[in-house]
């Protein structure tokens, strides 16, 4: 049987219902903050195959649209009613992406036959490791991350199976905090149990069945119409992470995005080798993994909010994925922070899609805030704490038609912020400030939306702060069309006082009582000419402290005194800027240490090494590319000679590399 349209829609409207309810019964039953508040989770259905078919609109991240549960299904023998499976392990099917975050799946039968899956996951506050809340740039394998759960079953016909249960609280920071939230999680999954029998009593089991099929052909079907509206051709973006490691070198993802009739090809293999360092990105070399499929589906949606949000949108497209690479990383490197790496990922990829539809995507969001967790103990009970506080988002990019959104920008997947008064009851810290950031924002005829600022006092001793994703001190979010780069992220300890420190990306600080921690995102960036700014809108944002005075006149040529705009003053200032702005070719704006370093490491220069290294062991790759970058660091200038006599030098420095790089290279 057919289904027609109108059934169909129907049907959509149904299924993203169930997912909708599946979420709220998570997010008002689970225990932690990060949970509840800042709603890092997923629910939805995927069909018998595990291809994801309905995904929530209002609540969750918007990171696992179209999440492939398909590799993780065979891995579990045999599947009966009763049954709820679990994982997090992120190198057993690669459906997690990450140790803390724990999914489960449960069949749903009708008649003797699995229709769909119930699938979902949470980011559990802490799982174990090596340090509290789990991750840390300066994690190096994947044991380091807490512990990993094979693909078993949580549940079986029912009964639960405790010793697993056991097994996996035993090794956590707060066993009772994750035992809440997995309950949650538990009655989220028999929630999209009970919707899905209610729809086949609506609708009938074949049409449900054959309908859940039909959503993700249809989606198929928008986003080739979609791609077809792309101008055909090659797109190349480039985009950094400050570190590679811990106080290491610069870290590149690129792309060279191939438009061609209603399919696209994501081509990564100039992005760089993984690194010793967790911001691995786990894909098990899936070609349309969907944390490479992000910023896809982001542009697919910014084309048309209609799109039906399931894997379907993913079939037109796929990734080219070096095997070792930082996009598809190895077992056993870390991958704790992959989320980090898909951030920049997904800027990078939104950058090629801004040089292919320049009139609709936004210039980069403002990043390099991290998530917040503190592990401390209540001063008076002395009750073990662990907690996020926030994620401390940046701006969304500004776009050809109006200002990016204050604070709220899209590559956190739009996680919600915890108010300060839950702060404040749930840990014992002090928030001394908590708002948007002045002159963060990139300037442009259209402004980047504002970083954000949180500052907090410590209140307990042998407390332990970590800021996931810290990032973005040195490489700022991009502008288009000639607007500025955001200005950068910054972390401090104790700010203003004798005892200042600057903390950099370091992401794990040891805190004692009356300590002080003061974060800032990076702002995003600016669309346009600043010059072409109307004064009134500057004026504006003074009044609003959105820009101070003088970043006024810095950045938009805008002279402000006693209130008021000098047009003569502004007139005669904007002309002199007009002359010695300059932005990159195809118009983006990028902050200085990236000019600086792109005039050294071209593209050439790049695809050289990368070429160099990938005819490298995977062990070997990321310690040349730091011998290589060391031999360099005096360049002034470079060729692609000179990086090829580097690695010629450097290689040949151990006999047993030589002999092998020679014969790949035979």
């Amino acid at each position: 049987m057919s289904i027609d349209t109108v059934t169909l829609r129907v049907l959509a409207n149904h299924c993203a219902a169930a997912s909708e309810s599946m979420a709220n019964t998570l997010v008002r039953t689970a225990h932690s903050t990060f949970v509840k508040e800042t709603e890092d989770f997923t629910t939805g259905l995927a069909t018998p195959e595990g291809a994801t078919f309905a995904s929530p609109v209002t609540l969750g991240a918007t990171w696992f649209v179209g999440l492939d549960y398909g590799p993780v299904l065979p891995l579990i023998d045999t599947y009966e009613p009763g049954d709820i499976c679990i994982t997090n392990d992120p190198y057993s099917g690669f459906v997690c992406t990450h140790s803390p975050d724990v999914h489960l799946w449960m069949p749903i039968f009708d008649e003797g036959e699995i229709v769909c899956f119930a699938v979902g996951h949470v980011h559990n506050t802490d799982i174990g490791g090596a340090v509290p809340a789990s991750l840390s740039r300066a994690n190096v394998e994947v044991h380091q991350e807490g512990i990993r759960i094979p693909p078993r079953k949580l549940f079986r016909r029912g009964e639960l199976d405790q010793s697993l249960l056991d097994l996996m609280l035993l090794n956590v920071r707060m066993p009772e905090q994750n035992w809440g939230d997995l309950k949650a999680q538990i009655a989220a999954m028999r929630t999209g149990g009970r919707k899905v029998h209610d729809m086949i009593a609506r609708f009938g089991r074949e049409t449900f069945v054959k309908g859940s099929r039909a959503l993700l052909d249809h989606a198929e079907h928008q986003a080739r119409t979609l791609i077809e509206r792309i101008p055909d051709g090659e797109y190349f973006f480039a985009d950094y992470m400050d570190e590679d490691s811990v106080d290491g070198k610069p870290c590149r993802i690129a792309v060279n995005m191939q438009v061609s009739g209603d399919e696209i090809v994501f081509d990564f293999s100039e992005s760089d080798p993984q690194v010793r360092a967790s911001l691995n990105i786990p894909t098990g070399g899936n070609p349309r993994h969907v944390l490479l499929m992000i910023p896809y589906i982001y542009a697919m949606y910014a084309m048309d909010s209609s799109v039906f949000l399931n894997s379907g949108l993913l079939r037109p497209a796929r990734a080219v994925i070096p095997s070792g690479s930082i996009v598809n990383a190895e077992y056993p490197a870390a991958v704790g922070m992959r989320s980090l790496g898909a951030i920049r990922l997904q800027s990078c990829v939104l950058g090629a899609f801004a040089s292919a539809l320049p009139d609709l995507i936004p210039a980069a969001v403002g990043d390099g805030g991290p998530l917040i967790n503190v592990r401390t103990s209540d001063p008076v009970t002395g009750r073990r704490i662990m907690a996020n506080l926030d994620p401390i988002t940046g701006g969304g990019g500004a776009v050809a038609h109006r200002d990016g959104t204050e604070a709220s920008g899209g590559h956190k997947g739009f996680f919600k912020n915890t108010p300060v008064e839950i702060n404040e009851a749930e840990v014992p810290v002090k928030i001394l400030k908590y708002g948007l950031a002045p002159d963060s924002a990139g300037a442009g005829r259209w402004r980047g939306g504002t970083g954000t600022t949180l500052k907090f006092q410590v209140m307990s001793p042998n407390s332990v702060v970590t800021a996931r994703n810290r990032d973005r001190s040195r490489f700022t979010p991009f502008g288009v069309q000639g607007g500025y780069a955001g200005k950068p992220s910054s972390f401090k300890l104790n700010p203003g006082s004798n005892h200042e420190q600057d903390l950099g990306n370091t992401d794990v600080v040891a805190a004692d009582p009356g300590d002080v921690i003061e974060i800032t995102s990076a702002g995003a960036g600016g669309w346009g000419a600043p010059t072409e700014r109307e004064t009134e809108r500057v004026l504006q944002d003074v009044a609003r402290g959105l820009v101070s005075v003088k970043g006024a006149r810095d950045d938009y040529g805008v002279v402000i005194a006693t209130g008021v705009v000098d047009h003569a003053a502004t007139e005669s200032l904007r002309a002199q800027m007009t002359v010695d702005t300059q932005t990159s070719a195809g118009g983006f704006g990028f902050n200085a240490e990236r000019v600086q370093f792109e005039r050294i490491w071209t593209r050439e220069n790049y695809a050289t090494l990368m070429r160099r290294l990938y005819a490298l062991p995977t062990d070997w790759r990321f310690f040349i590319k730091h011998r290589v970058f060391d031999a360099l660091a005096r360049a002034s200038t470079l060729s692609e000679m000179e990086v090829d006599s580097a690695c010629d030098r450097v290689i040949g420095e151990y006999p047993e590399l030589a002999a092998h790089h020679a014969s790949h290279q035979a």
